[in-house]
């Protein structure tokens, strides 16, 4: 490994020398809903029948914040675009309009890209599927593949030797002069219940080496799908670590550095069951903003219906006081969430996923 040390390990992968300490305390551990913070969050919640409009409106109470926060800086959308041929598991080009038309209104459209790491093959070709290259003839704006950017390094740890494993991940997404829209979709998640705004930026920051495609593990994503060039690596997979147990820990340690500035969920169509690639469509037509992201995704917890002590990751995020989860202290603007709650179906190892809750020994 190059250059590695144990104080090189920490600086890069959790918080200081408290981390390992703190992985065990935390671990198995929910953030109770009668615990108070000292700050309230805003959530913007929109319905409507069109996805674009949506997200607009949802947007625009935040107008004036969002606008002074980019300042000079450059603005990178980052889509949710898993896989390149699962339109259901993507980031909808709509979304994208509906947040382009928003920074248009606020004159903020100079210097805007829209950003990711595929998990399952080339970013490009899912650009091209999912309809962005028409983006570029409407608005000034660039489409980058990560995997082609400079990146620096960080660590995470697997369960299985609890040792530092490092990983690449793009400075596109860490760079302080990047103001970062993290422009999901609400699903279901086979890994850690449920996958929203933190999610697509944790694990769509690492990148992948070109040629890497998830055509051996699983013929099911596309029958287009190429093997995987011998030797391509993927670094976002190293965030699974072995087990539930690392991978909320590792989510919520890289949260830290890896979080976006404004989180946009989009729950026009929504995944329901063993999602984020064979799920199946919900019909929700809801649309969760806030430049809390964590707030953000509590919020979209709540309207899937889904019992946020059993999600890891937010937890671990919640008891580190990297935004509010206590739904008390998150003023909604907009709609009612009581009013547009709709129970989606788990993936159906759920019963595995929330061992999180127990002490790994």
């Amino acid at each position: 490994m190059n250059g590695f040390s144990r104080r090189n390990f920490i600086k890069t992968s959790v918080p200081g020398s408290l981390a390992i300490i703190a992985y065990h305390r935390i671990a198995g551990q929910v953030i109770h809903q009668e615990e108070r913070f000292s700050w309230r969050s805003r959530v913007s919640v929109t319905t409507g029948e069109n996805r674009a409009e949506m997200v607009f409106k949802a947007l625009q109470p935040f107008a004036n914040d969002i606008k002074q926060a980019i300042g000079n800086k450059r603005v990178v959308l980052k889509p949710n675009n898993v896989l390149i041929y699962v339109p259901l598991a993507c980031t909808h080009v709509e979304t994208l309009e509906g947040i382009l038309e928003f920074l248009k209104s606020i004159k903020k459209l100079n210097n805007v890209i829209i950003a990711e790491s595929s998990a399952s093959g080339s970013t490009m070709e899912g650009f091209d599927n999912y309809g962005y290259f028409r983006l570029l003839s409407r608005y000034p704006v660039k489409l980058v593949d990560l995997d082609d950017e400079p990146f620096e390094e960080m660590y995470v740890i697997d369960e299985r030797d609890f040792r530092p494993h490092l990983m690449r991940v793009s400075k596109i997404i860490t760079d302080p002069q990047s103001y970062v829209v993290s422009v999901a979709r609400m699903k279901t998640h086979n890994s850690v219940i449920a996958t929203l705004s933190l999610k697509n930026i944790v694990v769509g920051a690492p990148i992948k080496d070109k040629g890497f495609t998830l055509y051996n593990e699983d013929i099911r994503f596309s029958e287009k799908a190429r093997p995987s060039k011998p030797g391509a690596v993927s670094y976002k997979r190293l965030i699974h670590g072995g087990g539930v147990h690392a991978t909320n820990f590792n989510m919520a340690m890289l949260a830290r550095r890896l979080h976006p500035h404004l989180a946009v969920i989009d729950g026009f169509t929504g995944m329901e069951g063993n999602g984020p690639t064979l799920g199946t469509p919900v019909d929700h037509r809801v649309c969760v903003v806030s430049t809390d992201w964590l707030a953000a995704d509590r919020v979209a917890v709540e309207l899937m219906g889904i019992d946020f002590s059993k999600i890891g990751y937010l937890n671990h995020c919640a008891l580190m006081r990297l935004g509010t989860a206590n739904l008390e202290s998150i003023e909604i603007i907009g709609e009612n969430i009581k009013d547009h709650i709709i129970k989606y179906k788990l993936p159906d190892n759920v019963e595995r996923l929330i061992m999180w809750m127990e002490p790994k020994v």
